[in-house]
């Protein structure tokens, strides 16, 4: 598992905007994360997998 990200494909070079929310998917709350100026870039996790915020610090 690597932890960099890159680029596939020859999609442009953008900034992106990048969102978080917790939402539905089959009945049980998960952590959404999207680029929203991308098509299809966009990950989900059981909410009760994400790490809360005050534990990350």
């Amino acid at each position: 598992m690597t932890l960099e990200a890159e680029s596939v494909g020859s999609q442009p070079d953008n900034d992106g905007t990048v969102v978080a929310a917790v939402d539905e998917i089959d009945g049980r709350s998960h952590l959404v994360i999207a680029d929203i100026t991308r098509d299809d870039v966009w990950l989900s996790m059981p909410e009760r997998a994400a790490v809360s915020l005050e534990t990350w610090r």
